[in-house]
């Protein structure tokens, strides 16, 4: 039988539990697992503090001192990949091949942001005789940061990664739903040697937390990764105190599929790409805007291949697909879909719950949905894809800019002029064309619109953990 970790707060480099704590249940048969512990004000008090000591070490740590440390603690997540990716699947249902894939992803982030420590580049200015300007990008300071549940290590992993290599602290508020790979992370910086206080983990009440660290003075950037609802609303504590955000937001990414393209290949694709970790992903493949000529053709390959997908337990071996995260999520995507046929849309598979125990719910493909149906305005964040008819390449992208979010896109053509026409009119921080890959380390990630604020990821992933000085210098000429 395999055992669930037991998790706990990090602060000041050891750990610690609390009288109070919340269960971590597994969603595939609603069992309680393990509980993790809740933070109150002295917990975070003392993180803050930590936090504030731990950055005046390592803001003056070498950028190939934190390099080495950082790519030292990758390294031990990927030999621990195996077990850290069991304790995943207990607590989020995620297939467990998925899970491994997850934690060498997250490793991969740290390796990335590793590298790009040692190239925070300034600038000289060309100036006058005796004076000297010089731009200096220097660590923000202390970070607050907020990771989702639905990708439980490399979530953490990216706000982790970005705030060390930049030579920051951070105080991490992971998922009380999914806190084991935090915990793994925080685990591997530990036996690494990370110095205390630069790294915290805090769990406990969202907002009981988030409004007492954005109200310290120590913050001096709020990280977070999550719907758009509570981005705006972390956004408007930090703005009482004037301290700048990195929010990573929402999607509900359209998918245009014209009709010079790959068709088979461009649902095969599509299917295995909307189920993947049951559709809670915020670059979910969810709109799916086909040219009519080809329209019956590609929704009968999406259709086929979202039903052949295996549904089960994520332990057990060939399973592709797990159960949704939580109960909040099997009543959103069930009425989600009931809104849709309502509003006169056609399932073409799906559209159930599985079994009565476990969160499970079926591969659903919609066709014909209107736009007045909720789903084509509210991302469902469950393994549904939605397909309608398009007679034009004009149509799609006005169909798909039509929603407040702009988080990633994608798009099936051979065109060169579409291919131009997308990237020039599609609102969209990400897009895609011929592939359903939205984000690696090596690529800028983030939103436009609603979907966020700021970038993680590629040379521009530091960027908001820095701060930029100016310094003119006048020398005396003898």
């Amino acid at each position: 039988m395999t055992t669930y970790l037991e998790p706990g707060l990090y602060i000041n480099g050891a750990w610690r539990t609390t009288g109070a704590d919340l269960p971590v249940v597994d969603p595939a048969t609603e069992a309680v697992i393990g509980r993790v512990p809740i933070a109150g004000p002295v917990d975070l008090d003392d993180a803050l503090a930590a936090a504030a000591s731990g950055f005046e070490v390592w803001r003056r740590t070498p950028p190939r001192d934190r390099a080495d440390l950082i790519c030292s603690a990758a390294a031990l997540l990927r030999s621990r990949r195996d077990e850290i990716a069991r304790s995943i699947t207990l607590e989020h249902g995620k297939p467990f091949t998925q899970a491994q894939d997850e934690v060498i992803r997250g490793a991969e982030f740290f390796e990335w942001d590793a590298g790009e420590a040692m190239r925070t580049y300034g600038r000289v200015i060309p100036s006058g005789p005796g004076v000297r300007h010089v731009v200096h990008h220097q660590p923000i300071g202390p970070v607050a940061a907020f990771s989702p549940w639905n990708f439980p290590l490399s979530q953490p992993a990216r706000k982790v990664a970005g705030a060390l290599a930049s030579g920051c602290s951070i105080i991490l508020k992971a998922a009380e739903e999914t806190p084991a790979g935090a915990v793994h992370i925080v685990r591997a910086f530990h036996d690494a040697g990370l110095p205390p206080g630069v790294l915290n983990l805090i769990f406990g009440i969202p907002a009981d937390i988030s409004e007492h660290l954005i109200a310290s003075e120590v913050i001096r950037l709020v990280a977070f990764t999550g719907s758009t609802s509570v981005g705006r609303h972390l956004t408007g504590l930090a703005s009482d105190h004037m301290t700048p955000v990195l929010m990573e937001l929402g999607g509900h990414a359209p998918v245009i599929v014209c009709e010079d393209t790959d068709v088979e290949a461009a649902a095969a694709s599509s299917a295995i790409r909307s189920m993947r970790n049951a559709g809670q992903v915020c670059t979910s493949p969810t709109r799916f805007f086909v040219h009519q000529a080809v329209y019956e053709q590609f929704l009968d390959g999406i259709t086929r291949g979202s039903a052949a997908t295996v549904v089960g337990v994520g332990m057990e071996p060939g399973v592709e697909m797990g159960p949704l995260a939580n109960d909040r999520r099997l009543a959103s995507v069930a009425e989600l879909v009931a809104d849709a046929c309502d509003a006169g849309g056609v399932l073409t598979t799906g559209g159930h719950r599985i079994g009565e125990a476990g969160y499970f719910y079926e591969p659903t493909v919609l066709a014909d949905v209107g736009d007045h149906a909720r789903i084509m305005r509210e991302e469902p964040f469950g393994p549904v894809a939605i397909v309608n008819p398009v007679d034009s390449l004009d149509t799609a992208i006005e169909r798909a800019n039509a929603v407040p979010f702009g988080l990633a896109a994608f798009g099936f053509t051979n065109r060169a002029d579409y291919v131009d026409r997308m990237i020039d009119r599609v609102e969209a921080g990400n897009l895609s064309i011929n592939t359903l890959e939205a984000s690696l380390p090596e690529t800028p990630f983030g939103g436009m619109k609603s979907s966020g604020y700021g970038r993680e990821g590629g040379t521009e992933g530091l960027h908001h953990y820095l701060s930029v000085k100016n310094v003119s210098h006048s020398i005396p000429i003898v």
